[in-house]
């Protein structure tokens, strides 16, 4: 691990973004330019005295997973975020089918669409980066670990996430989730992360099992969902899944019906949203949050 120049590369990459890039309010004048060490740390989910000592060159070596965090809040390139883990002391990770690095265009069109939640996630539903407005309607999802890092898979083991939606909508749910699932396994046949997924699946739940054996398939492309959320009560919006140039990335996006409730619920939630970026001083959290886990 390279503490001195790693603690330079992340020094100049912060002062290269401003607020606006990253969807993080401007709060004022600043001494100096870039973003302050706190909303990198914000939009990276780890505690900013942990990242400042990464920034001092005196930080312990960064986790894989807090590194691929880090280059998604920094907009980094590819070949900027294979340099950030060369410095960490990791290999970068390799270029192959089913690489989750976010393009730093993406990410600006996803900070751009700051009155509707928006999100982008891989073909196994496993979300990659988030808006503050989709963190406001379903949480923080990136924490995940494991096989749980994939919605899907969250669906078929998890009651707490289908306690966010209605049961009456949740056959329909499983169906579509399925399929879609399918679909990703005919492109990517020899995947094993997505072969991996889906044998655990088949040997976990048997809902799953018994809708894989009917081999029904459809790319999921847009669909309407009803969220329980604790604060404005059952929102109803539009789901869309927007194509990308990658395709193993999707750009998701929540909207409601022109002068339905759900407007001025997601006006609400707008709200909620900004204090994700409120600073509050000490952070008590260590490297990764771990109390985020409302579902998407």
């Amino acid at each position: 691990m390279e503490r001195n120049d790693l603690a330079d590369f992340l020094r100049r990459r912060r002062a290269l973004l401003q607020p606006e890039n990253v969807g993080v309010p401007g709060g004022g004048r600043r001494r100096t330019p870039g973003l302050r060490r706190f909303e990198v740390a914000q939009l990276a989910g780890m505690s900013p005295d942990y990242y400042a000592r990464l920034e001092q060159g005196r930080g312990p070596q960064p986790s894989v997973t807090m590194l691929t965090a880090l280059a998604r809040a920094l907009r980094l390139t590819i070949d900027e975020r294979d340099h950030l883990f060369r410095l960490s002391g990791h290999h970068a990770p390799p270029r192959i089918g089913g690489d989750e690095h976010v393009s730093r265009g993406l990410l600006r069109l996803l900070d751009g669409l700051r009155g509707l939640p928006a999100l982008v996630a891989s073909d196994l539903n496993i979300v990659l980066a988030q808006n503050p407005m989709a963190d406001a309607l379903v949480g923080e999802q990136t924490h995940f670990r494991g096989l749980a890092r994939s919605c899907t898979y969250r669906w078929f083991t998890d009651s707490e996430m289908r306690g966010r939606y209605p049961a009456e909508d949740h056959e329909h749910e499983s169906r579509v989730q399925v399929d879609d699932l399918r679909a990703t396994l005919a492109v990517r046949p020899a995947d094993p992360a997505a072969g991996k997924l889906v044998g655990a699946l088949r040997a976990e739940s048997a809902e799953f099992a018994e809708l894989w054996a009917q081999h029904d398939v459809a790319v999921r492309r847009s669909d309407r969902k009803r969220i329980l959320h604790p604060a404005v009560g059952l929102i109803e919006l539009d789901f869309d899944i927007l194509a990308t140039a990658r395709q193993d990335q999707r750009l998701i996006v929540y909207s409601p019906a022109p002068g339905s409730a759900a407007v001025s619920q997601l006006e609400l939630l707008a709200v909620l949203g900004q204090e994700r970026f409120t600073p509050s001083g000490t952070d008590p959290r260590s490297e990764a949050r771990t109390d985020r886990h409302l579902p998407g």
